[in-house]
């Protein structure tokens, strides 16, 4: 049984551990400290529930509607071009963002301080979260398809390959939003978020050009 369970961590960890828009919505908001448990808790149980649907042959269902995917690839693009240009005009004119350091945060949760951004509201960070895990086809193809292919290839034990790959998720996506806080001290200036704004917005671009493109 460990066998089928080390296989789907495996191939998890190699589907999820990339630079995209996820993960970069993820770091950002943990070099933040915003809502990190919210936005690591959607990731990570979103993946869990697609990889239960590839598993249970909603993906070989899916093939049937080819077209379902194609909505989702244009809105996903779609979406991805405008949250680039948000971080765009970020990088360009910046707010006053800079980290917030553990000393800044009270008991109260909210920041102080000078010189430290405006905390922001927990809905529109949740929105933003789902947009960029469900909009996105590539979890489709990767979770939900090809994830659901293999595991079922396992035949009785596509299960334990399906915790082994859900396990991966989780792990990641806690790592990588509470790991980004000792990523601090290069990105404590406002200079340093413009720049990781700007190469959010190129990679935002390009993914989105890469989905309509290949739409």
């Amino acid at each position: 049984m460990l066998t089928p369970v080390l296989a789907g961590l495996g191939l998890g960890f190699s589907l999820i551990v990339a630079i995209g828009a996820q993960n970069l919505f993820v770091l950002r908001q943990g070099l933040r400290r915003e809502h990190v448990l919210a936005v690591a808790l959607i990731c990570a149980l979103s993946d869990v529930i697609l990889i239960a649907l590839g598993v249970s042959g909603v993906g070989l269902a899916l093939q049937a509607v080819p077209w379902l995917v194609g909505v989702v690839r244009w809105v996903g693009a779609a979406f991805l071009l405008v949250y680039a240009g948000m971080a765009a005009r970020r990088a360009i004119r910046p707010s006053g963002q800079g980290l917030i350091a553990s000393s800044d945060i009270p008991a109260s949760g909210r920041p102080s301080g000078s010189g430290v951004a405006t905390r922001t509201r927990l809905a529109p960070v949740l929105l933003t979260c789902l947009a960029l895990t469900w909009l996105n086809p590539h979890v489709y193809l990767d979770t939900v398809f090809l994830l659901g292919s293999i595991a079922n290839s396992h035949g009785d034990t596509r299960w334990a390959f399906a915790a082994g790959a859900m396990l991966a998720s989780i792990v990641w996506f806690f790592a990588l939003a509470y790991g980004a806080r000792y990523l601090g001290r290069w990105l404590a200036t406002p200079r340093a978020w413009r720049i990781l704004d700007g190469v959010i917005a190129v990679v935002m671009v390009a993914i989105a050009l890469n989905l309509a493109l290949g739409a």
